[in-house]
């Protein structure tokens, strides 16, 4: 009889450890197969609920991505086109060094401009920040590269 009423434990347990599993699994693989931007916050909600920007800063803070963004799409037009003059020297029989190095160059120049311009944009949003939002501005700070990570632009196949 003892046996009997082990086995039944063991069965019962086993069940319930494999629904348990189920669940898990069943939940943690629906909520992966979400795409990333459902999932992600946009920085400007970020840096509105964090900062506590009031309407008042909020307006100026929708002009200073205005800004933003103009510079950084004008940025990337230029990256995008220097790159497709850069890889079009691999049609050449003999790639020009110089042309090529002119090219990474510039490349080099507007990557720079590119973080630079980021950097002027959270300077101006603390420009934004009265005393009491300055210690929320310096918690921002710590998370930046994370928050502004580039999107996802889906698997790479090289």
């Amino acid at each position: 009889m003892e046996k009997k009423k082990l086995l039944t434990i063991t069965i019962i347990g086993l069940l319930l450890l494999n629904l348990g599993t189920l669940g898990f699994l069943f939940l943690h693989r629906t909520k992966g197969h979400r795409p990333p931007h459902e999932d992600r916050t946009k920085p400007k909600e970020i840096i509105i609920r964090q900062l506590n920007f009031d309407v008042v800063q909020q307006r100026d803070y929708a002009k200073l991505i205005e800004w933003h963004r103009r510079e950084i799409t004008r940025l990337d037009s230029n990256i995008r086109q220097t790159k497709n003059k850069l890889y079009s020297q691999l049609n050449q029989t003999e790639v020009n060094v110089k042309a090529k190095d002119s090219l990474i160059i510039l490349l080099n120049s507007y990557q720079k401009q590119v973080e630079e311009t980021h950097f002027q944009h959270f300077e101006d949003i603390k420009k934004l920040c009265n005393k009491e939002q300055m210690e929320d501005f310096s918690e921002l700070t710590e998370e930046l590269s994370r928050v502004f990570l580039p999107k996802p632009h889906g698997p790479k196949n090289d």
